[in-house]
């Protein structure tokens, strides 16, 4: 029992040992300083000083998935000439930005498609709501022909493109600007 008492009181010193060496919350931090300036975790058992404790970043990257539309919503899209919002209405979150994206999609022609093709393309924008250099496929359906492939390839450039420049607000397109957005197409239309 003795020993327990010494370990909460160790472990006591120590917190206050930590919390006067770490940089009050609203102080700016200094490569300079000799303190650390995140908060710290330390055990009475190490040995070693205090290493900050971070955990792994969760929801840092941009995903958006998108389906086919069915043959109906298909052909209504091909006859429009832009999907794209108009200028009047500027895309102020990334959920507006997102469902802009999805209107802009116009998968490839039942002829040259195949069921359940997925594509993944990785792209990032500028501020302005232009495309960053070329969108990058990060992932191809395996087994998938190249003609498939792309067919595929040309209907996601074609959607970009149509969709571009997305008109982004001030604080949207500074918020957006380079960061890289995962884009997962998938074609899950009933094929005859």
């Amino acid at each position: 029992m003795r020993g327990l008492y010494l370990s909460v009181a160790c472990l006591g010193l120590a917190t206050v040992t930590t919390a006067g060496s770490t940089t009050p919350a609203g102080a700016v931090c200094s490569v300079f300083d000799k303190r650390p300036c995140a908060p710290t975790v330390c055990s009475v058992y190490q040995r070693r000083p205090c290493i900050p404790q971070y955990d792994p970043p969760i929801g840092q990257d941009l995903r958006l998935t998108i389906e086919s539309p069915p043959a109906v919503g298909v052909a209504a899209a091909a006859q429009s000439d832009s999907n794209a919002p108009d200028d009047e209405h500027k895309l102020n979150t990334l959920s507006a930005m997102f469902e802009a994206l999805r209107r802009c999609w116009v998968p490839p022609p039942v002829a040259e498609s195949r069921p359940g093709m997925q594509m993944s393309v990785r792209l990032s924008f500028k501020r302005t709501g232009e495309i960053i250099g070329e969108p990058r496929v990060t992932y191809s359906m395996p087994n998938t022909p190249p003609e498939v492939r792309d067919a595929y390839h040309r209907a996601i450039i074609a959607a970009l493109e149509r969709c571009t420049p997305l008109p982004f607000t001030n604080g949207l397109g500074g918020a957006i600007a380079g960061r890289p957005i995962a884009i997962r197409f998938i074609d899950n239309r009933e094929q005859p």
